[in-house]
């Protein structure tokens, strides 16, 4: 097994000491392999080091311009830094580089987003399931998209393959609720906003859209 390899093999352990110290003997030993330095940032960012992770992604970009893993971690954490235009320009860079993951269509597709950009978010929510069929997050995402763009049967078939993988997705439920109570059918969304509480008690926007239901359910009778 190479550096690399025991390197991400102690990072899935959440070995990060060890995981560190092995990808510094392989950045030593390769000092041109790009592949270290972005598995060396990927444990800085694991650890909350920010920016001393970027300046690996920039220096393993440094040594190869087409290394499409280190653009596509540096998006990583310019989205987690609210950094979103960075974030989009690193995602989109990442895929002309030849990276074609569902991970990376689903992360510009959430940071196209926040950067209330929904329509062009759209086809790359759509090729992350596509991508990663198992992924309950990736149907949710697309279907909360799609809501938020008012269209409204679409997001209730996605939601509901969010929730056959993930029968916990306590948002998903509440997001079908609401999907319901704006096609007027009271009954099913009640259904759904109560199985988002059995999930997650304290779900307020649930418990919420309960009582709308309820109000609604007394006021006409």
């Amino acid at each position: 097994m190479d550096h690399n390899q025991l390197g991400i093999q102690y990072m899935q352990e959440g070995k990060w000491e060890e995981a560190a110290k092995i990808f510094m003997e392989a950045i030593e030993q390769h000092p041109t392999d790009p592949v270290a330095y972005i598995n060396f940032g990927n444990v800085l960012s694991a650890v909350g080091e920010v920016e001393r992770a970027l300046k690996f992604y920039e220096k393993a970009i440094e040594i190869d311009d087409n290394a499409a893993a280190a653009y596509y971690s540096a998006g990583n954490l310019y989205y987690e830094l609210e950094k979103f235009d960075q974030a989009k320009n690193m995602f989109e860079t990442a895929m002309k580089k030849g990276l074609e993951s569902g991970d990376n269509y689903f992360m510009l597709g959430l940071t196209l987003v926040a950067l209330e950009q929904g329509k062009l978010a759209l086809p790359y929510l759509q090729r992350s399931t596509e991508l990663n069929p198992n992924d309950a997050e990736g149907y949710f995402q697309y279907g909360l998209c799609l809501a938020q763009l008012n269209f409204v049967d679409e997001s209730i078939l996605q939601l509901e393959k969010c929730i056959k993988i993930d029968s916990d997705h306590a948002d998903a439920y509440y997001n079908l609720g609401v999907a319901y109570a704006f096609k007027e059918d009271a009954e099913k969304a009640l259904v759904h906003f109560d199985k988002a509480l059995d999930i997650q008690p304290d779900h307020l926007l649930a418990g919420y859209g309960k009582k709308l239901i309820e109000k609604g359910s007394s006021d006409v009778q």
